[in-house]
């Protein structure tokens, strides 16, 4: 019989994802209020998103390595901690330098947070991984989702020293992960034959290609990510109003996010990647070019085109090396991904150089070069038809 879904370490992984990435979600918030204050450029300003980025991508290869041969539970709430001191500390200081120091520290707490939270949650998810994934990801969504808005909100309210109430999420849900440890301990244990494929199966050049189609992805997820807020701003719209927006396109990706992990156990993992990829190219086009209402809701479509893809390949990399599960984890989200960040700053440079619409535009060329490279993906026997998900006591 096949393992049942331990919902209650989902939940609590869920929970500790939403504010391990609370901190980059409210990164761009952060930017839009420092990049008058500090004189920054649109480069200088992808540089902070860049910093962020490689610190968190070299951080989860790295622990992603460790975990594979140590248990490290506690790492959870260390690092969610040190996220939100890093993106609190970031938005109040008034030096370029210091602040690139602070979002590194923030960058690393959330690299930190992910290959041994991607484990646990790979033993807990039993035989519908996808749904469940999906769930544990839907919590990271969420905290990228909420961020813009509480920044922009303590920010606009209180003024830059308003941001250090940032560190609150982080502290109040590192106290809960301790909380939860000995649970967190039992899954990683007791279950670590669930969820994952036998050892010796690992398939490196599938695993090879998906890290290829992950970080086209991250073309233009960091893009968005980056320039959306900017560039509302530069249209007219209101500081709040471009906050707003990008926290709409986040909380679409969580949506998008519960809705492809069951299509995933249900149609297979490289149909539903090659579906989302399909449609993102078209609608960034569509969001810059008509703008407006109608602009609004392509830019949430296209980012819940793009953010429901994360559990999926989650779910791909742990299955193409199934014998370094922590590793592919951190290798899938952290060193692949921080290619987005160096994405962002070309971005940012075309944007200084020519204009921020023309940056814009070229963050579709990413996903849709990823659509070819998935194509090489090895084709899988879909997971059958979804059943109930019940948690194990």
């Amino acid at each position: 019989m096949s393992a049942q879904v331990d919902l209650r370490a989902i939940a609590d992984l869920s929970v500790g994802h939403l504010a391990a990435d609370f901190g980059q979600g409210a990164l761009p918030a952060v930017l839009v209020f420092l990049k008058p204050v500090l004189h920054l450029s649109y480069a200088q300003t992808a540089v902070i998103v860049l910093v962020a980025t490689v610190a968190s991508s070299v951080a989860q290869p790295f622990f992603g390595h460790w975990s594979d041969r140590h248990r490290t539970p506690w790492l959870m709430p260390a690092s969610v901690c040190l996220s939100g001191v890093g993106i609190a500390c970031a938005a109040a200081v008034d030096s370029y330098w210091a602040t690139l120091g602070f979002v590194a520290v923030s960058g690393f707490g959330t690299g930190a947070f992910h290959p041994e939270a991607l484990k646990i949650a790979g033993h807990a998810s039993g035989s519908r991984r996808a749904s469940a994934m999906s769930l544990f990801q839907t919590g990271g969504n969420l905290g990228f989702g909420l961020g813009p808005i509480l920044a922009g909100l303590l920010i606009g309210t209180l003024g830059r020293q308003g941001g250090l109430l940032l560190v609150l999420p982080g502290l109040l849900v590192a106290l809960a992960l301790v909380h939860e440890r000995a649970h967190l301990t039992y899954v990683r244990s007791e279950r670590s034959g669930h969820g994952v494929g036998p050892p010796g199966a690992d398939r490196h050049g599938a695993f090879r290609c998906l890290l290829f189609v992950i970080g086209l992805r991250s073309v233009a997820y960091y893009g968005l990510f980056t320039f959306v807020p900017l560039w509302e701003v530069s249209q007219g719209h209101s500081r709040s109003y471009a906050n707003t927006l990008l926290s709409l396109v986040l909380l679409a990706g969580a949506i998008g996010t519960l809705s492809a992990g069951p299509l995933a156990d249900r149609f297979g993992r490289r149909s539903v990647l090659l579906g989302s990829f399909v449609l993102v190219p078209g609608l960034i086009v569509l969001y810059v070019t008509l703008g407006g209402a109608l602009g609004a809701v392509a830019v949430c479509l296209a980012g819940a085109a793009v953010v429901s893809t994360f559990s999926v390949t989650n779910v791909l990399a742990q299955e193409y090396l199934p014998s370094r599960v922590a590793f592919a984890s951190g290798m899938s989200v952290g060193l692949a991904t921080g290619l987005g960040g160096v994405a962002a700053v070309a971005l940012g440079a075309i944007a200084d150089a020519v204009d921020l619409r023309t940056a814009l535009l070229l963050t579709a060329a990413g996903p849709a070069l990823g659509t070819v490279v998935a194509l090489w993906l090895p084709r899988e026997t879909p997971g059958g038809s979804a059943s109930a998900i019940v948690a194990t006591e």
